[in-house]
């Protein structure tokens, strides 16, 4: 069942009980990545495995989202100033005791390529975030997986 999640702005980037950071460098250029993140939204679906539908809602001020194992998600982008940052809010979802949840992509150059750092800021009951602290290994790893698909997917354009 879908509920409604605490509005919270991108200050809680960086005061949310819990913070899950990862970054890694790919080749594609900044412009490339930013466009890939917050132009091509149904296009996370191709190289993010997790999503299984990406579509932009309200004119492009939100966003559904749709994971693997049913969970779902209504989103209002917070921040997309390219080609340096591109972050949203969660404002509906399934995911049982989540509160709050803000993810932020923070894009810098890195020689020819991108730094490409992902945080995954979220509240919500102590079940909740127990879960996930002990999902870190595996988000960190459908991060990596994530974005060295599109790396190879904007590689081929």
């Amino acid at each position: 069942m879908a509920h409604r999640l605490r509005p919270v702005g991108l200050d809680f980037i960086g005061s949310a009980p819990v913070r899950l950071v990862f970054a890694r460098e790919i080749s594609a250029p900044p412009e490339a990545v930013f466009s890939a993140l917050a132009e091509d939204v149904p296009g996370w679906a191709e190289w993010f495995s997790a999503v299984t539908l990406a579509r932009p809602t309200n004119d492009g001020a939100g966003r559904e989202i749709r994971l693997k194992g049913g969970t779902r998600f209504q989103e209002t982008i917070l921040a997309a100033k390219g080609p340096e940052v591109y972050a949203y809010r969660v404002d509906e979802g399934n995911a049982p005791g989540a509160r709050a949840l803000v993810e932020e992509w923070r894009l810098t150059p890195a020689g020819t390529g991108t730094r490409v750092q992902w945080t995954f800021a979220a509240d919500g009951t102590p079940p909740f975030r127990m879960v996930l602290k002990l999902a870190r290994t595996g988000l960190g790893r459908a991060f990596r997986d994530a974005v060295t698909a599109l790396d190879r997917r904007l590689a081929a354009r």
